[in-house]
């Protein structure tokens, strides 16, 4: 019963408190909701915060602690350059496609892998066609008759015919000085040799030796690397600095330090909605076959110079989101913040559109520091950064401890 009595005698105890804590919240001054532990009012300051930047006054001491420097608003050409990624492509215009218009029988072939070198005219394969072999009969006919003619107008009768059988035969892409051969040997051959359209490497070949060939099949494409096509993609905002006949340098990662230099061919009509880049081509030199075709670039494109432009240090531009700041110093030397718009920037330089005059002094290191102090400013009142920083948190009473 002990037990239990004093557990009754506590609950009671503890409600009583509840009760007592309560009324006295009610009846006296509530907690200042305003006020944090530090002894700040934050939505005073908060407030304020939304205010305008005021000037900050620097001291010689304040201005090294926390190292500002200044530059001078200057007027100078601004060097421009777009730099862009690609990626080494066939040149589309140097491609050769081996296709026969007869049908027929592969009886050899004399290019017989994939990547290999060929020359144009060199032999690539022996067909055998039966139609061929008719079409060499009529022409072998045709100028027996030319030479047996009689009379003019069997001659020219005669004459007619060989010239048509001569034009079937080169309708079929077969070559003038094999038609001279048949013609002046007098005797058909079972096959005849198809040769190679151009000069290049072999990047197809669906042909085996026994094969039978339609007409339209693809047997070889040939591409004529001694130039080649760089595909390359430029953000929208750059295009205005890409022209036709523009010169390039283009870097590898399988050649370091070596570059290479061509030239912009093509602009693509079209922009990516996806991705805001529209496509370029490059054309470059490639001789000795070193640039193959999937190789990774990068790309610099030299943009004309232009006139003059106001330009400032790309360290002294302050991006809020809302607005474009930098910090100017007065004849008192107050630094005041001002807005300005800007245009074009290059490398460490961002040209000044408004908002700024040649020769004006502004702050071009540390500026991020200085606009921190320009906040707090406007929240306290005041810019206490020539005072020495003595690591004292606010609201704490040193002297006791």
């Amino acid at each position: 019963m002990n037990a239990r009595r004093q557990v009754v005698l506590s609950v009671s105890l503890v409600a009583v408190a509840a009760v007592v804590v309560a009324l006295e919240l009610r009846n006296g001054a509530e907690p200042d909701a305003q006020v944090g532990a530090e002894g700040h009012d934050h939505a005073a300051m908060s407030a304020a915060g939304s205010g305008e930047l005021k000037p900050v006054v620097l001291d010689a001491e304040a201005a090294r602690r926390i190292g500002v420097a200044y530059a001078s608003v200057e007027r100078r050409i601004l060097p421009m350059y777009v730099t862009t990624v690609g990626s080494v492509v066939y040149d589309e215009t140097r491609l050769a496609t081996v296709n026969p218009k007869i049908e027929g029988w592969v009886e050899k072939l004399h290019v017989e892998s994939t990547g290999a070198l060929v020359r144009a005219g060199e032999p690539l394969m022996e067909v055998y066609s039966p139609p061929l072999v008719s079409a060499q009969e009529e022409l072998i006919l045709a100028a027996r008759l030319v030479r047996d003619a009689g009379g003019e107008r069997a001659s020219a009768n005669a004459a007619e015919l060989l010239a048509a059988a001569r034009r079937r035969l080169a309708y079929w892409d077969i070559p003038e000085e094999e038609i001279r051969r048949i013609e002046e040997s007098g005797e058909p051959t079972k096959t005849l040799t198809l040769r190679s359209p151009a000069s290049g490497v072999v990047l197809e070949k669906n042909v085996v030796e026994g094969d039978r060939i339609m007409p339209g099949m693809t047997l070889y494409r040939i591409a004529d690397l001694s130039r080649v096509w760089i595909e390359a993609e430029v953000f929208e905002k750059d295009l205005a600095g890409v022209k036709l006949g523009q010169e390039a340098l283009a870097l590898f990662e399988a050649y370091p330090g070596e570059s290479f230099t061509g030239a912009v061919t093509y602009v693509y009509p079209t922009v990516s909605v996806q991705s805001r880049t529209a496509r370029i081509r490059l054309e470059l030199a490639n001789p000795a076959g070193r640039l193959k075709p999937g190789m990774y670039a990068r790309i610099t494109l030299d943009v004309p110079p232009t006139e003059p432009v106001l330009v400032v240090p790309r360290s002294s531009v302050i991006e809020t989101g809302q607005r474009t700041l930098v910090f100017v110093a007065d004849a008192g030397g107050a630094l005041l913040p001002r807005e300005i718009l800007t245009g074009r920037t290059s490398g460490q330089l961002v040209e000044v559109l408004s908002g700024l005059e040649e020769g004006e002094r502004i702050v071009s290191s540390a500026a991020f520091l200085v606009d921190a102090e320009s906040n707090l400013g406007t929240m306290t009142g005041g810019v206490p950064i020539s005072e020495p920083d003595t690591g004292a948190m606010p609201g704490m009473d040193h002297s006791k401890h």
